[in-house]
């Protein structure tokens, strides 16, 4: 098994949606988890590395293990072993990019 690191790309976060959607409004800010650049390494056996969000991790569990077994995404990523995904909060979502390496 390949280890896979995951690096936070970019925070969103949709000001209308958390005013029309969210109690506390657009107070609410983007995610306050994860910032861009926090980089997290998967080790194997399912375990969520630490300090990464738990809600997120539900969300690209299958990219995470499927890129640690070997899946690649050629032709529609041009870096093999790499796939960019994002949690799914619809207000503050958070995009990620998954690198398989070796030591």
């Amino acid at each position: 098994m390949r280890k896979v690191r995951i690096t936070v790309l970019k925070r969103c976060f949709y000001e209308e949606y958390a005013e029309a959607y969210l109690t506390d409004g657009k107070e609410v800010g983007p995610c306050p988890l994860l910032k861009e650049g926090d980089t997290f390494v998967f080790e194997g056996s399912a375990v969520m590395p630490a300090g990464f969000c738990p809600w997120a991790w539900i969300d690209i569990y299958r990219g995470v293990t499927s890129l640690s077994a070997g899946a690649t995404y050629l032709p529609w990523n041009n870096k093999d072993g790499m796939q960019i995904l994002c949690c799914t909060d619809g207000v503050r979502p958070v995009v990620f990019a998954l690198e398989a390496f070796d030591d």
